[in-house]
């Protein structure tokens, strides 16, 4: 066993408690911190329920105080432990570099801005470039997948089925002057904080107001709204009334065509336009299940309170694969080319048990039970390899399975990669079992099947139920409506478990429901037969991993940032050749007349070999130079020096040693493609410079030797 959510994140010791993911705490690693984290998990857990469940405010109220006090514990155990995975960040340091550097700015900044906007810099954009097209090849082409683009404009039905515009929403206040926005609870917790900040406050009345702070999401739109006036809480930039509380769609919405009849909105997923193309996409692959549609786009969603940077914004890119398969066929042709592979898993009893983290193999855990089916581990599996291959740190990385209160009623499993950053455990890729759920409904709204077909070796016998309803009794009780009462009972015979629970129903008097109408007994008869068929329908299944970009983004940004051991100011990025924004840097050891043709010359050879380089032929030292490019992550360092005008060779420099070796100008193309897997597989360092000589003392860069990173 491993702990994988036992971590020491830089600034949360000073600010005395544990940094928090999106979902469950941060612990320590040891076995009493972990036996804590479980007993948080399963506190947070009941207190979730009880808000399911609409518990009195009171009962919450103690709920929430039992599972703060227990936090508190936690805190402190971490103190002690020893045990963590370590996630050290100098925060002031890397802010500053990634917005000095231009990899993440924010959004029409001279306007003032707009939370939740960003743009990417040169390098931001390159890399994330380079991630995405990472994934293309990892997914897309290896799986052989159906890739899709499809519109970001969303008509209202589709959203409707889906369930987002009924369900997709968050509490809201508005400034009655001026009309600006506010998050409801947020504006309850901020307000509570500054009050016990100000001081002066008797414990015991300190502790009344945490009580309400805890529970703040947990108040119904009235409570809330009263327990705001009790605070006098207003606007904080106006100081005006606030309205009544209200449910916010995060969805942004819109008017289509200039009539202004059509509501639409931007897609707040990219999962839709794959399910309502799934008819056309069975048909592109000549009828055959299973296949995976993927997209690589853009998301909307128009959040309340943005923050922390790029991993809670209101625009971000999506990359979804949904993966059709038979239902009862969930095995996987290529599990056993991941069936080895380690994976770092925390079940839903390990978070409501012990607290720990279960290292084991991908053919182990589903074999045990603990991953659902072999294609939802072999993507889990192919995940982690992805992040990996992009230069993701293995050990902040693990999957936590979704607990049964936060299971959608239709799903059968579900994991979330999730990785260690400075605000805790992110999650960042999400891979579901959701069942047929979304084809079917997209099927009963709107009459269009959506069913696959399967060839079997051999013809079988297969019982038969058929309803024949009394025509004249359905047509005298339900008259206009009997037609919609033929179609849903159509409709139920294709659902075996369903006609089972039906027909028990009207066999034991009752009356029975489908479709919303209520059928009496004597109303339609069950005629049974069997038949021989060679072909089974079906509606597949659907495994869906999917990746948000901006998060991974992020979390490379932090798994790769580092500083020289001997000089804490000087940043490197250490990227992966693969994704690195610029691959090879190029420079002139100095200004001499020499030296212009040679680097204009190494500059095209590498830009025609389709490697991104960088020239930087500037009157600083090259070492200073080198530096400016560790800042970008640029794995490699071409300089033109005076032996290069003797006899065609140059520097070539890695950048995490900054070892140094002697390269003919020929073989530079060659070498940088292997080096950055251009080609195929990644070529370490050691092996593609293994044929090149060292560069000695008093060469390009002399000075600029090995040094450690941390």
């Amino acid at each position: 066993l491993v702990m994988g959510d036992g971590v020491t994140v830089a600034g949360r010791a000073a600010a005395g408690k544990p940094v928090a993911g999106k979902r469950g705490l941060v612990s320590a690693a040891g076995g009493g911190a972990a036996a804590l984290s479980a007993a948080c998990t399963r506190q947070a857990s009941a207190v979730k329920q009880m808000k399911k469940d609409g518990k009195p405010a009171e009962e919450i109220a103690a709920a929430v105080e039992k599972l703060q006090s227990l936090r508190k514990e936690l805190a402190e155990a971490e103190k002690t432990d020893s045990g963590h995975v370590q996630h050290d960040l100098n925060r002031k340091l890397f802010d500053e570099t990634v917005l000095r550097r231009m990899f993440v700015v924010p959004a029409f900044e001279i306007h003032g801005g707009v939370t939740g906007l960003f743009d990417l810099g040169p390098p931001g954009s390159a890399l994330k470039a380079n991630i995405v097209e990472t994934w293309r090849r990892h997914f897309v082409l290896e799986e052989k997948m159906l890739e899709m683009e499809c519109t970001c404009l969303t008509p209202e039905p589709v959203l409707k089925t889906s369930g987002h515009v009924d369900r997709f929403t968050d509490l809201m206040v508005k400034d009655v002057e001026t009309g600006d926005c506010y998050r409801a609870d947020k504006l309850l917790e901020d307000h509570i904080d500054d009050l016990l900040d100000k001081g002066g406050v008797p414990p015991a009345e300190a502790d009344a107001h945490r009580k309400v702070q805890r529970q703040a999401d947990a108040y119904s739109p009235s409570e809330l709204g009263q327990i705001l006036r009790d605070y006098g809480i207003a606007a904080p930039a106006t100081g005006n009334a606030l309205t009544e509380p209200f449910a916010f769609n995060l969805m942004f919405g819109t008017k289509i065509g200039p009539s202004g009849n059509v509501q639409g909105f931007l897609r707040p997923e990219t999962a839709q336009g794959l399910f309502v193309n799934f008819r056309r996409l069975l048909d592109y692959n000549n009828g055959r299940v299973p296949f995976a549609a993927a997209q690589i786009g853009l998301g909307f969603r128009n959040e309340i309170a943005p923050k922390n940077g790029l991993l809670r914004v209101r625009e971000f890119t999506m990359a979804e694969i949904e993966h059709f398969v038979k239902p009862d066929e969930k095995r996987h042709p290529k599990f056993q080319n991941v069936a080895n592979v380690e994976m770092r898993l925390f079940d839903r009893d390990a978070q409501l048990g012990t607290g720990l983290v279960a290292a084991m193999t991908c053919g182990s855990a589903v074999k045990q039970g603990t991953i659902a089916n072999e294609t939802l581990a072999y993507f889990m599996a192919r995940t982690q390899l992805f992040m990996v291959r992009i230069g993701m740190d293995l050990q902040k990385l693990r999957f936590r399975q979704h607990l049964a209160t936060e299971m959608a009623h239709y799903a059968a499993d579900c994991w979330d990669l999730e990785i260690l950053t400075a605000y805790g455990w992110v999650e960042c890729v999400g891979h579901a079992d959701r069942a047929c759920y979304d084809l079917e409904v997209h099927s009963a709204a709107t009459g269009v099947q959506a069913e696959a077909f399967k060839q079997l070796d051999a013809p079988v016998e297969v019982a038969t139920v058929t309803l024949q309803p009394d025509r004249k009794a359905i047509g005298l009780a339900f008259k206009k409506d009997q037609k919609a009462v033929y179609a849903a009972l159509a409709e139920l015979e294709k659902d075996d478990a369903a006609l089972g629970t039906f027909e028990k129903a009207l066999a034991s008097g009752s009356d029975a429901s489908v479709g919303g109408f209520s059928i009496k007994p004597g109303m339609l008869t069950f005629k049974r037969a069997t038949k021989m068929v060679q072909v089974v329908k079906f509606t597949p299944s659907v495994i869906e991993p999917s990746f948000g970009v901006g998060r991974i983004l992020h979390a490379l940004l932090e798994h790769t940032f580092s500083v020289r051991k001997e000089d804490e100011q000087r940043v490197v990025f250490r990227f992966a050749p693969a994704v690195a924004p610029v691959k090879c840097g190029v420079y002139n050891l100095q200004s001499n007349a020499k030296f212009p043709p040679l680097v204009t010359k190494i500059e095209q050879l590498l830009t025609d070999a389709g490697v991104a380089n960088k020239l930087d032929t500037s009157g600083q030292s090259v070492g200073r130079r080198y530096a400016r490019a560790d800042e970008l992550g640029v794995p490699f360092g071409v300089t033109v020096d005076f032996q290069t005008v003797e006899d065609g060779t140059v520097t070539l420099r890695e950048r995490d040693s900054m070892a140094q070796k002697r390269v003919p100008i020929a073989d530079l193309p060659k070498l940088l493609r292997e080096l950055c897997g251009l080609d195929g597989a990644v070529v370490s360092w050691a092996a593609a410079a293994a044929a090149y000589p060292d560069v000695g003392d008093g060469g390009a860069g002399a000075g600029d030797g090995p040094t450690k990173l941390q």
